[in-house]
């Protein structure tokens, strides 16, 4: 699949935002200690994107829907996904998960007493995907860059381009160089 060729709709995800789709949509967000867990049914051809800033809110009611900044956390994020297949009738074995970001682009992580927030970030997610009995397909997290990252809400495909860092702690344009990009798919 070649990002180019596609006709699709277009949708920038911006960190705080969750996306869902019944109709094919090319969904794109940059990623650095941010989180995006992908959920897609092959039997619905529905898909989600979430873009979480921080790993726990600390309010009461986020998850439950009555907080306005609840996809901004990863768990609220999570779990709200979940419950959005949940109202499809899709079950959670239906879903298929895909995890990408959680970056330590500042650097903070070089100590082993503190965790940064993308590694908080990867930990959330985690927990929050095994305790709802839901597994991961394709995982890309961690590291020192940011990426890019496409989504193909009605097959689940993953265009994924590692971001390479500059002077000043700043990032290159997401197309690299020619093979940098990766195509995730399922893995079997």
């Amino acid at each position: 699949m070649k990002l180019y060729d596609t006709k699709l709709p277009n949708f920038y995800l911006k960190p705080g935002q969750v996306y869902i789709a019944e109709t094919p949509t090319l969904v794109s967000t940059v990623l650095g200690s941010c989180i995006s867990v992908t959920m897609f049914s092959s039997r619905f051809r529905i898909g989600a994107i979430s873009h979480g800033m921080l790993p726990l809110c600390k309010s009461m009611n986020s998850c439950a829907g009555e907080c306005h900044e609840s996809f901004k956390y990863v768990d609220c994020s999570i779990q709200r996904m979940i419950k959005m297949f949940n109202t499809y009738g899709i079950k959670s074995g239906e879903i298929e998960v895909k995890l990408f970001g959680g970056a330590d682009v500042l650097g903070s992580g070089n100590s082993s007493d503190i965790m940064s927030v993308g590694g908080m970030n990867i930990e959330t997610a985690l927990k929050i995907i095994r305790t709802n009995g839901l597994n991961i397909a394709i995982s890309d997290v961690g590291g020192l860059c940011g990426r890019k990252i496409y989504f193909y809400t009605h097959t689940g495909e993953i265009l994924l381009t590692r971001l390479k860092k500059m002077g000043n702690d700043r990032f290159a344009g997401a197309i690299i160089e020619p093979g940098e990009r990766t195509i995730m798919r399922d893995i079997k």
